[in-house]
């Protein structure tokens, strides 16, 4: 593998990489709080930049996405229908790059309002595949084509069907982008741990409406 794929900057430190990403998850529960329905996507936002003062976010590393009903089938370069609002039993995603202490956090995870249970199922679906991924990557050492060729035969046992658009990406200390990190998905060697962000999105077969997970490849769980 080329050296710039996973090279860090003077100031990295894998202790603040963890920080951030656990304040990183803080943000998105503060988000999350925040969700009702009727809600739309810009109101959410408005939403976030609120939760983010509170936290004391340095700057975001990539725009705030947070996707509601039939936009969660979009993909990170879609715009979104911007008449969608958050419906009684309805699910939403939020996607977020927060800068904590010059290192970048990056998670995203799919929530559930009322009752609605094949939305429910496939939240679920995505954080379970994010999970048996994460866990191939540990016990296997899997490259990153491997990852998400894994990834795509497990979404479709499940009956869910994989964005193979989205694959994964390079972090690191702010901005990680002068290092040229690519994509997770390319990568013909074992990613190494905490530089790493695992992306899943899955989409209904034939309904409108999708899940999205992502968080940090780490070592251990957790």
């Amino acid at each position: 593998m080329h050296p710039t794929r996973e090279a860090v900057g003077e100031r990295f430190d894998p202790a603040l990489m963890q920080r951030a990403r656990e304040r990183t998850w803080a943000a998105l529960d503060g988000i999350r709080q925040h969700m009702h329905p009727g809600i739309n996507e810009d109101e959410a936002k408005l939403a976030a930049i609120e939760v983010f003062r509170e936290l004391g976010v340095e700057r975001l590393w990539h725009p705030v996405l947070i996707r509601i009903g039939a936009n969660t089938t979009k993909t990170y370069r879609q715009r979104s229908d911007p008449s969608v609002r958050l419906g009684e039993n309805d699910s939403y995603f939020i996607d977020l790059g927060l800068v904590f202490d010059g290192h970048e956090g990056d998670v995203g995870d799919t929530l559930v309002v009322g009752h609605a249970p094949e939305k429910q199922a496939c939240a679920d679906a995505a954080r379970t595949l994010f999970d048996e991924v994460a866990s191939a990557w540990r016990t296997q050492r899997l490259s990153g084509q491997a990852l998400y060729a894994f990834a795509g035969e497990r979404a479709e046992a499940m009956g869910w069907r994989l964005n193979h658009a989205i694959k994964g990406h390079r972090v690191g200390d702010y901005p990680h982008s002068i290092h040229q990190g690519g994509n997770l998905g390319d990568m013909e060697a074992a990613p190494s741990s905490g530089l790493w962000i695992l992306e899943i999105q899955i989409a209904h077969p034939s309904e409108p409406f999708g899940a999205f997970h992502e968080d940090l490849l780490i070592a251990t769980d957790g």
